[in-house]
């Protein structure tokens, strides 16, 4: 059985929230990221990011700024130790009908197809109920982080029977108790770092 990958958030999961960041320069990475993407890495899990970033759709930055984010988050992660294997965001504001938006599952469903991954089983860690409907989505598991915005979220899942972490690395361990025993990184799929799903639905 291949290792499941593991898709995760961007703003209030890997970074501290900022409302519609496009300064690279604000960039902070959330408490225990390291050591959560770490832990996964180390197990063989695909790393992957998916964003909503409607901040592009609403004119308060572009697609460009969003990218720099991007970079000084990897540049950040890399200084640890840590490659994220590729990022997709969705720059669609919500009134904008796309299939890429989470959760609808079109980011995710990409990813599948760039790097031939399976879904089913698959993880999703982020800081509100639309990453765990897109885990629904998707066939996956979703873990609700209680960083960001995430402590909106705890009531509806804990209502809904979703697993609710304190942080990424508590995240991580809950995958690896569930999981079969540690796999090496290598089985990562390799390829592109980065690369940006703009198709509207």
């Amino acid at each position: 059985m291949s290792v499941p990958p593991v898709f995760r958030d961007r703003d209030g999961t890997l970074i501290v929230e900022r409302h519609y960041l496009g300064d690279p320069g604000q960039v902070s990475l959330e408490r225990e990221v390291v050591a959560g993407l770490s832990m996964l890495r180390a197990r063989g899990h695909a790393l992957i990011v998916l964003s909503n970033q409607s901040g592009i759709g609403r004119g308060l930055l572009s697609e460009a700024d969003a990218q720099r984010v991007n970079a000084r988050i990897a540049e950040l992660l890399r200084e640890n130790g840590i490659d994220i294997l590729a990022w997709y965001l969705c720059p669609h504001a919500p009134d904008v009908p796309c299939d890429c938006r989470k959760p609808s599952p079109g980011m995710a469903l990409a990813a599948a197809r760039d790097w031939n991954l399976d879904l089913a089983g698959s993880y999703v860690i982020g800081d509100k109920r639309a990453d765990l409907e897109l885990a629904d989505a998707i066939g996956g598991t979703g873990i609700l982080v209680t960083t960001g915005h995430g402590s909106d979220a705890v009531g509806w899942a804990k209502a809904n029977a979703r697993p609710v972490a304190d942080s990424l690395l508590a995240a991580a361990q809950f995958i690896a108790a569930r999981d079969r025993p540690a796999h090496s990184a290598e089985d990562a799929p390799a390829g592109p770092k980065s690369i940006v799903d703009r198709r509207p639905g």
